[in-house]
Formats: structure tokens, C-alpha cells, sequence
């Protein structure tokens, strides 16, 4: 075996070592997993298993709605949903968080009750995305932002900070990826469940 060839073997072994041994490390923590991009476009995420906040004080501009802390997002989504509150507010918007980050459990629970409204898992899944880690609520890219008004401005806005709304049936759900404030926002989709 050549030299040249020797350091390749050993670059791969190398490589492949260090990536068993950070995702044993992972798997020994237990509050880390590691979601797989699942479909083209959508983000590859190290999830922290934490809840989002269940709800929050009234939003200031339509008690109907909350304005959570946005507790629970990725740091880059938290610091991306900063500057668009912020520019917002330079432009007298109001933005309030109505749902952000969500657990799995908190996912799941919502499917759970989606399942009782409708009478079967199967009507529920045409609203409510299951299993869980398939919503990016779940993973931390997305928020809901209320009133609709306030929606609206973030879907003429949103985009040059890289948040794009996805669903047609949803005016108020936005999804981060930084690669939107450069390459512009996907087509929207019917819906999270596709239907």
C-alpha cells in the first residue's frame, strides 16, 4: 500500500471514529437527538428535547392570541425571530408569538386532542402532523405568528430574513433557514401533512 493511500485509510478511520464517538457521546446525554433531513429543502436540526412554553400573557394587540417567550427555538432561529420582532417594530408591527418551540409531548398531545375532535388517527393526520419530530415547531425552525394582520406583514416582509410562511392553509406559520433570505421562498404547500 502506498503512503498516499495509507493516510487516506487513515483519514476515513479517523473520521469515522471521531463520528461514533460524538454520537455514543449523544446517546449517553439522552437530551440530544439527531433528526435526518427527511425531504429536499428542509434543515438538518440537533434538537434539544426541551418544551416550549405551553402558552403566555395575552398578545397585546388581540387578547385572543398568547405572545410566548420564544423559549426552547435554535439560536440562530431565536436571533433571526429577533430581528424580524425588531423590524417590525421600526415599522409600528406588533409581532406576537402565539406558538413556537414545541416538545415532542407537546406535539403529540395535539395530535392526541386533534384525534378526539375528529374521531380517528387517521382524520387527525390530515391536520396535525404525526410522528412528532416531522413538525418543525419540533424541531425549532418554526414559529406562529398572530394576529393575522401581523402574519401578513411577515409574509411581504419575513422573507429578506430569511422566514418564509409554507402552507396555504396556515397565514400564520413561518419557517426558518437562513438560505430564504438569499434564494427567496419555496412555493407553499397545501399543508404541514401535505393534503
Amino acid at each position: 500500500m502506498s503512503k498516499t493511500s495509507r493516510r487516506v485509510v487513515f483519514g476515513v478511520l479517523l473520521i469515522v471514529t471521531l463520528v461514533v464517538s460524538a454520537g455514543g457521546a449523544l446517546g449517553y446525554l439522552g437530551r440530544l437527538t439527531l433528526v435526518f433531513d427527511r425531504q429536499p429543502g428542509k434543515p438538518i436540526a440537533i434538537v434539544e428535547e426541551v418544551p416550549g412554553p405551553p402558552d403566555g400573557p395575552p398578545c397585546p394587540i388581540d387578547a385572543r392570541y398568547f405572545d410566548e417567550k420564544p423559549e426552547g427555538l435554535r439560536p440562530e432561529v431565536l436571533q433571526a425571530w429577533l430581528s424580524l420582532r425588531a423590524k417590525a417594530a421600526e415599522q409600528g408591527v406588533q409581532l406576537c408569538l402565539n406558538d413556537g418551540k414545541r416538545s415532542r409531548g407537546q406535539q403529540q398531545a395535539e395530535f392526541d386532542e386533534a384525534v378526539e375532535k375528529f374521531g380517528s388517527a387517521e382524520l387527525a393526520s390530515k391536520y396535525v402532523l404525526n410522528p412528532p419530530d416531522r413538525s418543525m415547531h419540533v424541531i425549532g425552525f418554526a414559529v406562529d405568528v398572530q394576529p393575522i394582520e401581523s402574519a401578513k406583514w411577515v409574509e411581504k416582509n419575513g422573507g429578506t430574513l430569511g422566514w418564509c410562511r409554507r402552507y396555504e392553509n396556515e397565514q400564520w406559520h413561518f419557517e426558518y433557514h437562513a438560505g430564504y433570505a438569499t434564494g427567496g421562498c419555496p412555493a407553499l404547500v397545501p399543508s404541514a401533512t401535505g393534503g
